[in-house]
């Protein structure tokens, strides 16, 4: 995505709908929707239908508004495999040092506002505009 493809209504109508599904979790199960926190879980025989749950949904609606041809996915042709596995591994190392992911500390967290995820989540925005910088791929 660039500011030239950017759609402000549709990246708020999307917000809502991710802190909608955040609150509703929380109102109806008790539980934060950290997304690491989730995975990690599923591991365990306790609570394990409605993590297998929600990450399928999480796995299933996309590919399925891709078929529609109602969202388009992003294009990651032009970059290698390998640079793809270390950056979703980084992602993993990071959310485990941080306690935590960007959904758990900046959906979540901010919502409730916890110090702890205002510092993570402003660690997560510095890491990310750092590498996206150095890596010579912002727009």
């Amino acid at each position: 995505m660039t500011i030239v493809n950017f759609t402000p209504w549709t990246a708020l109508a999307g917000g809502l709908l991710i802190g909608a599904a955040a609150l509703l979790l929380l109102l109806v199960g008790g539980r934060i929707a950290g997304i690491s926190g989730i995975v990690a879980g599923i591991g365990s025989q306790r609570n394990k239908g409605w993590r297998l749950a929600f990450v399928a949904g999480l796995v299933a609606v996309p590919l399925v508004l891709f078929g529609l041809n109602v969202a388009e996915a992003a294009s990651l042709q032009h970059y290698s495999p390998w640079r793809l596995a270390l950056a979703g591994l980084l992602v993993g190392v990071g959310t485990r040092l941080g306690n935590g992911c960007t959904s758990g500390h900046g959906i979540c967290g901010l919502g409730r506002l916890s110090p702890r995820s205002v510092v993570a989540t402003l660690l997560f925005m510095a890491a990310g505009m750092a590498t996206v910088t150095l890596s010579g791929l912002g727009g």
